[in-house]
């Protein structure tokens, strides 16, 4: 098993980032599991830069190979909104309060017009001379109330043929899902660098 750090502190997103690489031959560890209490400033203004950043603390803090996510919900008629800043979308502290504020941006808006994107940037740095950065991405739309109990954060209101990310499966959503999209992009990645990789 090859071992990867994972730079989060969102037990949610871990637990994501570990059920889909672990039956590909990784044991994913949390940052508790390495010894390391980091909080990094998420300050530049594109995904996979803010995931660059986040990588690049962390491994330089253990030295072991690092993977990190920055992800995010882009909403058309909100220009792109919440964008990168989607983890503090107007300085609200819970992932409520932020769904309640994205569907009262768009109360007005018809069915039409209510696209979305999720993005998902991954940085993998596997040693100081090797780092791999990929991408994946979900289209849907924006529903009209929160739907499901699954997921985390905008999982609730994000629609993808007619059911919100939390009323997927576990399964059903790592098949469709930005970051789900990522990983895989990564793992053929790594497969050219790390031979031997199922």
């Amino acid at each position: 098993m090859i071992k990867l750090v994972a730079a989060t502190n969102n037990k949610k997103k871990l637990a994501e980032l570990r059920r889909i690489l672990s039956p590909m031959g990784f044991t994913v560890l949390s940052l508790a599991d390495a010894g390391i209490d980091i909080d990094v400033e998420e300050n530049a203004d594109t995904f996979s830069g803010n995931a660059r950043l986040k990588a690049q603390a962390v491994f330089d803090r253990c030295g072991m190979a690092t993977l990190s996510d920055d992800s995010g919900l882009c909403v058309d008629a909100l220009n792109g909104a919440p964008g990168v800043y989607s983890a503090r979308y107007g300085g609200l502290e819970t992932d409520e309060e932020r769904n309640q504020k994205i569907l009262e941006e768009m109360k007005d808006i018809p069915p039409e017009k209510r696209g979305a994107k999720f993005v998902c940037a991954l940085c993998c740095i596997l040693s100081a001379d090797t780092m791999l950065e990929c991408a994946g991405e979900c289209r849907g739309s924006i529903g009209t109330a929160p739907a499901g109990d699954g997921g985390f954060g905008y999982d609730p209101l994000f629609v993808v043929d007619s059911r919100s990310y939390s009323e997927l499966t576990d399964d059903e959503k790592d098949r469709i899902s930005h970051r789900g999209m990522a990983l895989e992009n990564l793992c053929a990645m790594l497969r050219q660098v790390l031979p031997g990789l199922t």
